[in-house]
């Protein structure tokens, strides 16, 4: 999109500073950054202002309306429009930019005005405790592929990592120690730890490997040669393959995993502070979605244990 709005007006400016500072003094990361570029460049374009008193009221409320109405971007007949969930994230990043006009005192409009969708409960995609042992299980073999295929859906059930994470492990971590330092979101380091299945594992995997690549997840191609590192989205790719070899008709992801990863812990008795620290969250209200789990498992245990009651 070209957005024809001058840079060197006085809201370019702000904008560009604000990414700055987002980037420098809040320590995002560039992807945030270009995100939050993208999204108020596109508030700015819509609205045609140029100095912070033209975002008014007004202008918000055309801007969400607009918002509701614009297309994915898909061709027919897959044409959809946006969801509450991607309106949202603009809204975020605008309410964001206002805060920092606030902060440096310049006057605009109150970033409290923004109010965001209300968006449905998250559901979280899970699967059932055997469909999840009959994924963890279906590496078997000892060849190179099903050992890194196994390697990868211990250490995402024992770790919750996140693919990202994953994908940037490296053959050089100590997972004798039972635990590694992971660089997540926002290059914050969180520890995570290694259970004893996952370390058995990556000792096999690794005798095994005897090429020079650092990546700890590699390509291997027909003859079981190793092609370079694996990245996020061919890790996704040998999950699901699993899972339908484990004939599991839900979609399985990575992320899938590190959603069973916090309900297990939670359902065991963790706290969500703990698990909140072990997924690498920045805000609990994230991990408080797992409570929701959690809590219907609790009312059946209540309504087993309290109906026990003699008459």
């Amino acid at each position: 999109m070209s957005h024809n709005m001058s840079e060197t007006s006085e809201l370019g400016k702000l904008k560009r500073e604000f990414l700055e500072y987002t980037e420098i003094e809040k320590g995002r990361s560039l992807k945030t950054v270009e995100n939050y570029d993208r999204y108020i460049s596109r508030f700015l374009y819509f609205s045609k202002a140029s100095a912070a008193s033209d975002i008014t009221d007004t202008k918000l409320r055309e801007y969400r309306l607009w918002l509701n109405r614009q297309s994915t971007g898909h061709k027919a007949p897959h044409s959809e429009t946006l969801t509450k969930k991607t309106q949202n994230y603009y809204l975020i990043a605008l309410r964001a930019f206002l805060k920092y006009l606030a902060k440096r005192g310049v006057q605009a409009i109150s970033p409290e005005v923004i109010e965001l969708a209300k968006v449905g409960e998250r559901s979280l995609d899970l699967i059932t405790p055997s469909e999840l042992s009959r994924l963890l299980n279906s590496a078997k073999g000892e060849d190179l592929k099903d050992l890194r295929d196994r390697v990868m859906l211990e250490l995402l059930f024992s770790t919750g990592l996140r693919v990202s994470e994953l994908a940037s492990l490296t053959v050089d971590a100590d997972f004798n120690a039972g635990e590694i330092s992971i660089k997540g979101k926002g290059s914050k380091i969180r520890v995570v730890f290694v259970s004893s299945e996952a370390r058995e594992v990556v000792k096999k995997y690794l005798k095994v490997r005897k090429d020079m690549e650092e990546a700890l997840f590699v390509r291997i191609d027909q003859k079981g040669r190793v092609k370079g590192a694996l990245g996020p989205r061919s890790i996704e790719r040998a999950i699901k393959d699993r899972a339908i070899q484990a004939g599991i008709s839900k979609k399985v992801t990575p992320h899938v995993l590190r959603h069973m990863f916090a309900t297990d812990l939670l359902t065991n008795g963790a706290d969500l502070r703990s698990v909140q620290m072990l997924l690498g969250h920045a805000n609990i209200s994230t991990t408080q979605i797992y409570t929701h789990v959690t809590n219907k498992q609790l009312k059946d245990t209540h309504a087993k244990f309290h109906s026990q009651r003699k008459t």
